[in-house]
């Protein structure tokens, strides 16, 4: 079965998943299986006035809709773009005096779709948005409880002029973007901004080891006049080769945690029970509660202890980073580490957390000579663990990169900056934002270890000059979030 521009693929039913994805032809590692535009997508209610309501790019100045002054755009070209799906809610807005949640939004934009197209099959759609799963049978009492409050206010957003819906179908599409909901980032690719239907990538299965990655793309604002300007889509791009009737797997979760708590994961957010390879056969487990070995191996019971005194600092880091108190967080980060040291692995979960966290906040606090030694630790411990293609893995090895960047540590340095590169060609794309920018930092720290490695005392002092209008920038603040999930739950 295929259909606009996905002859490479075809929906088969996969034993005990239901349908599936499988490949027509084969791919090799970075390949674009299929790209998808969002049937419908809808900014968070938190970033309304920041992010473009057609192309999801944040941008310093946007143009508010002058009709319900809720909508903004980068420019008339995304406004215009955005019309056919903003026109009725745009209306709707005026009348109801005020936007609603993301949620309601969403479902109204989906139900505006099917009275202009009907609910059958879209262009270049494998399934109709009728056939997606909706799991509403198996929601618990609470998420029954929320599906009706976000019942009762779509029909007070609804229009009553427009054609009316039943209760069950209006469950329904609440139940498809409960659990087929797509989170879609800005265009660096590092905030969560919004969340987007996507028919086809929902058919992919799930596996915590996959073949394939999703990244979402903003389309390219270079292309002033070309259809491109404002084409958002998502890219399924192959992370390993793929031969002909290979089933096309993504991951739900991050595989930074082991099995047991990657399966309550899946089970409480998607109602499935995972059975792929890592999960039954609990790879990488291991690694990810290993222990000091040696003369002196800790207790049990001491490891126990240090694992609980890792999550109770991990919640209070959390507290302290919501309230913006990052040399707090620099405590927390360091009194734990000195807990953990003596007792677990390099490539403990624990660990590795507190690491991560250790080194972007130090950063941001430009101390980066230990916030570079805590990333190194993190890279060698992540790249033990996660896919040699990880899209995640090459964000946290550009971090640490651009970390021994500003340490002055050039040779590791560019080393990280070009491992990255390596990775994020792969998940990322060459003409994703991003890997554009790891691009101009590759060739940059490239030049200047060739000086460092010609004349080091006039590389420092040419450096100190430079770092005064600095081409690399700092580091952001730390965010409050993890990196975006691939599937955006409701919370």
């Amino acid at each position: 079965m295929t259909k606009g521009g996905m002859e490479s693929v075809e929906v088969f039913t996969s034993e005990g998943k239901g349908r599936g994805l499988k490949a027509q032809k084969e791919f090799l590692p970075g390949d674009v299986i299929f790209a998808e535009t969002a049937y419908a997508a809808v900014v968070f209610d938190s970033l309304t006035h920041l992010v473009c309501h057609t192309c999801f790019k944040r941008q310093e100045r946007l143009h508010r809709c002058g009709q319900c002054k809720f909508a903004y755009y980068c420019d008339r070209t995304c406004q215009r773009a955005a019309w056919l799906d903003h026109k009725n809610e745009c209306s709707a807005i005026k009348k109801h005096g005020k936007a609603p949640t993301e949620n309601i939004r969403l479902a109204a934009r989906i139900m505006w779709k099917i009275v202009r197209e009907g609910s059958g099959l879209s262009e270049g759609c494998l399934v109709s948005i009728d056939d997606l799963q909706n799991h509403v049978d198996s929601f618990s009492e609470e998420e029954k409880k929320e599906l009706h409050v976000d019942v009762e206010n779509f029909l007070e957003f609804w229009p009553p002029q427009s054609q009316q819906f039943g209760m069950q179908y209006i469950s329904h599409i609440f139940g498809v973007i409960n659990c087929n909901g797509f989170t879609l980032s800005d265009q660096r690719g590092l905030q969560a901004v919004g969340v987007g239907i996507f028919p086809n990538l929902c058919q992919a299965n799930h596996d915590c080891w996959p073949n394939c990655t999703v990244i979402f793309n903003n389309g390219n604002h270079e292309a002033v006049r070309s259809m491109f300007h404002t084409q958002m889509r998502i890219e399924l791009r192959a992370l390993s080769k793929i031969s002909p009737g290979d089933e096309l797997t993504v991951s739900y979760v991050d595989f930074l945690n082991v099995s047991e708590e990657r399966r309550k994961q899946l089970k409480k957010q998607y109602y499935f029970d995972c059975t792929c390879e890592h999960c039954k056969k609990q790879i990488k487990d291991d690694l990810m509660l290993a222990v000091k070995e040696g003369e002196s191996k800790p207790s049990a019971e001491t490891v126990k202890e240090v694992i609980q005194f890792s999550k109770d600092t991990l919640d209070k880091i959390n507290k302290a980073r919501m309230e913006g108190l990052y040399h707090e967080v620099v405590k927390l980060c360091r009194e734990c580490l000195k807990k953990q040291e003596p007792v677990l692995g390099d490539t403990n979960i624990y660990l590795l957390r507190i690491l991560s966290i250790a080194s972007e906040v130090l950063s941001y606090l430009q101390m980066f000579e230990e916030a570079a030694d805590y990333a190194k630790r993190m890279v060698d411990g992540y790249l033990k663990i996660y896919h040699p293609n990880n899209a995640q893995l090459g964000m946290s090895v550009m971090r640490a990169g651009v970390t021994h960047w500003h340490a002055g540590l050039i040779e590791a340095g560019h080393g990280l900056i070009c491992k990255a590169y390596a990775i994020l060609l792969i998940t990322h794309g060459p003409s994703h934002p991003i890997t554009k920018d790891l691009e101009v930092m590759r060739v940059q720290t490239e030049m200047e270890l060739r000086m460092f490695q010609q004349n080091e005392f006039m590389y420092y002092k040419m450096r100190e000059a430079a770092l005064k209008n600095q081409k690399i920038q700092v580091m952001p603040e730390p965010s409050n979030e993890t990196s975006p999930s691939l599937f955006h739950k409701k919370e």
